[in-house]
């Protein structure tokens, strides 16, 4: 075959032209196809090796309040990010960043940790890294160059509490979310939770945690092709600032937290409750020992963890809400408030039995805290002086079961409803079956002995017993008490005690004999206000077996004279001892900061009749006869009460205080 051929040529030549048009034709499609159908795509691709995302955290709520003072709010922080790269280049920068960061041998080996676990993801060496710490990066980044390569440096929104220890158990705590919360249903929203975001761990931080939680946002920089970012990228409207969370004013009066954490005994555990009783919210919640939220913020270290969960002071634990104890004698209030609604007493009448120290029951001897007896008493000198006897036969008056179902109506048994993530209901048996259940046996009419006078199966929580004075100051009614009364959530249904106005004021005069002269707590009496309560000794197996004191408790309220009560206060000072003692004086000085405050008027160094006595002479105010209860101005709180005209005797301190 000759290949010169020209038609042979031809041929070759037509071939040719096929191949090449076809290659053409080829070379025009992909061309069309990335410049035209996929150019969007390439060019997302393009910007997306210029451009790099960084996540703009949101700052939390800031918290207020009563008064309008920040509780909490966010203050410009430094936080320090290694990018994603091979491990080994990971440690080996974390190496280089020890003596700048103060970074242990442990802190290393745990970032790395962190690092395994979330490879690809940057990682955050320090959340709250100090100013100094900043400086020091910034003016060794030329010996460190190739460290900087990987490292970022973001201003973040660092929290900030102003009141210390003194509001740890109301706001709680915050950290950086866990991947168990992120699972769960409360922190499902993908836009405002992803890893890294700090949420509320604790306290009102966790509780109100969809309000004070912001949303974030991004911003762009451009990148070279080593990753170094050099500059932000203006050009594009993907940029998102981040928004706040919501602010919220609560009920709390930052002021009184900081008195009582001041006043209260270094070396004792306990708590402090106080409450507005026009609508029962909080003015004070305190739990001793305390934490400073300040240590969380960034994380805490673990030397400091361990502290905190120490498991003798526990720390961590909110006595106020958590702490269930015995009541004593506060809860003596609840057995007079039950009498009275069913109409088994008067209030000035007296039992068949006078107190001589003692009182037989069966084959049981029940006794009084002063051995010596209290005689011949009413109802109010019963309540005045704390009386066992007579609320041993108040008891039995009652009965076992109607004690039982009437506590039970009141809420002793029942959560407050405070705004808090936990809260402890209190524990008081609702029924016989009770005893069948817990101790294996058929209770007897005796149980109510100790029943009556706050002792036995019934451990209440400070709220709950604030709660309680909270409806003996008003007209009754105990609302829920509550943090953040404005809050998105209702509050959940009080309840009522079935006392008429008469009966109401007999309760409030009883408790204000117990520190006019001749009463329990006479020394913690105060110049300017009325202070009413009740202290309390209650037993705890420790105390029962002579290896502690007793708990110490002072529940009551206090006001201007002849006016209602402003302020209910609750203090419970573990292993204390005597409650007149340790407790009242707590309460006294907290109500008087509260009012002092109030109502425009200096609060000096010395407070309470005690005060006054160790550094004078007597003061006349102490004896001199207050203007009769109930006969100012009309109180919102207790509206209703008639006046009362007070004792006024003068019958002198007794013996001891009045453990009970």
């Amino acid at each position: 075959m000759n290949t010169y051929h020209p038609l042979e040529r031809r041929a070759r030549g037509r071939l040719a032209l096929l191949i090449l048009g076809f290659l053409m034709a080829l070379l025009a499609a992909v061309f069309f196809r990335l410049q035209v159908l996929q150019a969007s795509d390439y060019a997302m691709t393009a910007r997306d090796n210029l451009l790099r995302r960084i996540d703009l955290p949101a700052p939390r709520g800031t918290v207020l309040d009563r008064n309008g003072r920040i509780i909490a709010e966010n203050v410009p922080g430094y936080a320090v990010t290694l990018l994603p790269a091979h491990l080994d280049s990971m440690e080996a920068s974390l190496r280089r960043l020890q003596p700048v960061m103060a970074l242990t041998d442990e802190d290393v080996d745990r970032l790395m940790a962190r690092a395994r676990r979330d490879r690809g993801l940057p990682l955050l060496v320090d959340a709250d890294a100090s100013f100094e710490k900043i400086s020091q990066l910034e003016e060794q980044r030329a010996r460190f160059t190739r460290l900087f390569i990987d490292l970022r440096i973001d201003v973040r929104p660092r929290r900030v509490y102003y009141g210390g220890a003194s509001i740890g158990h109301v706001m709680g705590y915050i950290g950086e979310i866990t991947q168990e919360e992120l699972d769960s249903e409360e922190f499902s929203d993908p836009i405002r939770y992803d890893q890294g975001v700090v949420v509320g761990k604790t306290g009102v931080e966790k509780f109100y945690e969809s309000t004070l939680q912001g949303t974030p946002g991004t911003r762009y920089v451009e990148v070279d092709a080593r990753g170094r970012i050099v500059g932000d990228f203006l050009g594009t409207a993907d940029n998102i600032p981040a928004q706040a969370g919501d602010s919220i004013q609560l009920s709390i009066d930052l002021g009184l937290q900081e008195f009582i954490h001041e006043i209260f005994p270094d070396s004792l555990s306990g708590a402090v409750v106080a409450l507005d009783p026009a609508d029962g919210s909080v003015l004070a919640l305190y739990s001793a020992p305390s934490f400073d939220p300040n240590e969380f913020v960034g994380g805490i270290d673990p030397q400091r963890w361990r502290e905190l969960n120490d498991p003798v002071m526990t720390p961590l634990y909110n006595r106020a809400v958590l702490g269930r104890f015995a009541p004593a004698s506060t809860w003596k209030l609840a057995s007079a408030a039950i009498a009275l609604d069913l109409g088994v007493v008067e209030p000035d009448e007296r039992m068949e039995v006078p107190c001589t120290g003692a009182f037989a029951y069966g084959n049981r001897v029940a006794r009084c805290w002063n051995r010596d007896g209290h005689g011949d008493v009413t109802l109010l000198e019963a309540i005045q002086h704390s009386c066992d006897v007579y609320f041993y036969q108040l008891g039995l008056r009652v009965g076992l079961q109607r004690l039982l179902d009437e506590a039970t109506d009141i809420g002793f048994s029942r959560r407050c409803g405070i705004d808090l993530p936990q809260e402890n209901p209190g524990i008081f048996p609702e029924g016989p079956e009770y005893w069948e259940r817990v101790f294996n046996y058929r209770p007897r009419e005796g149980e109510v002995l100790n029943l009556a006078i706050g002792q036995g199966p019934n451990s209440q929580t400070p709220l709950k017993m604030a709660q309680f004075y909270v409806a003996i100051a008003r007209d009754g009614s105990a609302p829920a008490p509550r943090l953040f009364p404005a809050g998105p959530d209702p509050a959940p249904p009080g309840w009522q005690l079935n006392l008429s106005p008469e009966a109401l004021v007999t309760m409030r005069e009883g408790l204000r004999r117990v520190t006019a002269p001749g009463g329990t707590a006479h020394m913690s009496s105060l110049e300017l206000w009325d202070l009413m309560g009740k202290t309390g000794t209650g037993q705890n197996p420790l105390s029962v077996r002579g290896l502690a004191e007793d708990h110490a408790w002072f529940a009551g309220m206090a006001g201007p004279p002849g006016g209602g009560p402003e302020i209910v206060v609750v203090v419970l000072v573990e292993y204390g001892g005597g409650g007149s003692a340790v407790a009242a004086p707590i309460m006294a000085k907290a109500a008087d900061f509260y009012l002092r405050h109030k109502y425009g008027i200096e609060v000096g160094p010395i407070q309470t009749l005690r005060e006054h006595v160790l550094t004078g002479p007597w003061p006349a105010w102490a004896s001199a006869p207050r203007q009769p209860l109930g006969s100012g101005p009309p109180n919102p709180a207790t509206d209703g009460s008639g006046p009362v005209t007070p004792d006024t005797a003068g019958r002198g301190v007794s013996p001891g205080g009045g453990a009970r």
